[in-house]
């Protein structure tokens, strides 16, 4: 079969369809998987040796109409489920399986702290979008690919920083999913290894800030790499200490020990580090629970609705380090 993943973006939650994507491909199915997604996000998976081809778009999906009915495929598996990947399946006109969002669910948890979601991660409800029998979960967590060039730069870094550093993520979708700054430098500050920085380049800033008040134990690389050379940087460092991130994600598909911060969010959304059947990682998640504010949004906000941000001002960070 010739099979078509829908997942536009963003980061994680591409990195969260890989276990999909590997079982489509391997035996027993062995199907011809393609993948269509923003072209911002095509870093997260054109490296992916599972995947036969990836079809990319800029603005409208309209872009790569022609292109995607040339494939002709034999089935869709829409893991985004929006007006967007609508219009794609109406173009295509081929069978789909759809991925359940759960929106009334998540607005029920965020409006009346009403909770009735799933207790499953992302990964198990992904996979309910693919009802055929030879298609089921191999138990080896998600995958990411970054490519030799990312690795050669991170050779390139540690030869620099020494081979044990931990990574802090310190950016973020949105300011309310962000660590603030007073608790990444005390963090930075009890470190056993160099702190290696990384984020966009809207956190340059923020990151400079960090790296100003624990002058010579930080290296800085916010906004400086691409974002497969950041997933290389994390491959291979100790710890990663990140908000619920993309990142997060990749450092979950590559197995490193993660301390993640959860602010407007809850885990209860579904989307905590992944490992799969490891177990001799350490995931510590921080959360500041009872708060009566909290999840005041399934994505986030660039300002806390009620100014004290005390779900993240609160953590805390006592077990880290």
């Amino acid at each position: 079969m010739k099979i078509l993943v829908v997942r536009f973006s963003s980061i994680g939650d591409i990195v969260l369809t890989t276990p999909i994507v590997r079982a489509l491909a391997k035996k027993p199915f062995e199907a011809e998987v393609h993948f269509v997604t923003k072209f911002a996000f095509l870093p997260v998976v054109e490296h992916n040796p599972y995947l036969t081809k990836v079809h990319s778009f800029k603005k409208e999906i309209t872009e790569i109409k022609e292109e995607l009915k040339e494939e002709r495929f034999d089935l869709i598996i829409d893991l985004h489920n929006n007006l967007r990947s609508w219009r794609l399946r109406f173009m295509l006109r081929v069978q789909t399986h759809r991925f359940p969002k759960l929106n009334i669910h998540k607005w029920l948890m965020v409006n009346w702290k009403v909770n009735i979601l799933p207790q499953k991660h992302i990964v198990e409800r992904y996979f309910e979008a693919v009802p055929m029998a030879e298609v089921s979960y191999d138990g080896e967590g998600l995958d990411y690919f970054c490519g030799k060039a990312a690795i050669s730069r991170q050779i390139e870094i540690a030869n620099q920083i020494g081979p044990a550093y931990n990574v802090f993520v310190i950016g973020g979708a949105h300011f309310t999913k962000q660590i603030p700054i007073g608790l990444l430098v005390e963090m930075a500050k009890k470190s056993p290894f160099p702190v290696v920085l990384l984020g966009g380049k809207d956190d340059v800033e923020k990151a400079k800030q960090v790296e100003e008040s624990i002058m010579g134990k930080v290296y800085n690389f916010t906004g400086t790499l691409q974002l497969n050379e950041s997933a290389a940087i994390i491959s291979q460092c100790h710890t990663v200490v990140t908000a619920d991130t993309g990142l997060m994600h990749i450092a979950a598909a590559y197995q490193r020990n993660i301390h993640s911060f959860w602010g407007n969010t809850i885990p209860e959304f579904g989307m905590t580090p992944f490992y799969g059947n490891q177990n001799a990682l350490t995931h510590i998640l921080h959360q500041v629970k009872d708060l009566p504010c909290r999840p005041c949004s399934k994505i986030g906000y660039s300002q806390c609705p009620k100014k004290h941000f005390d779900c993240m001002m609160k953590q805390d960070i006592s077990e880290v380090f």
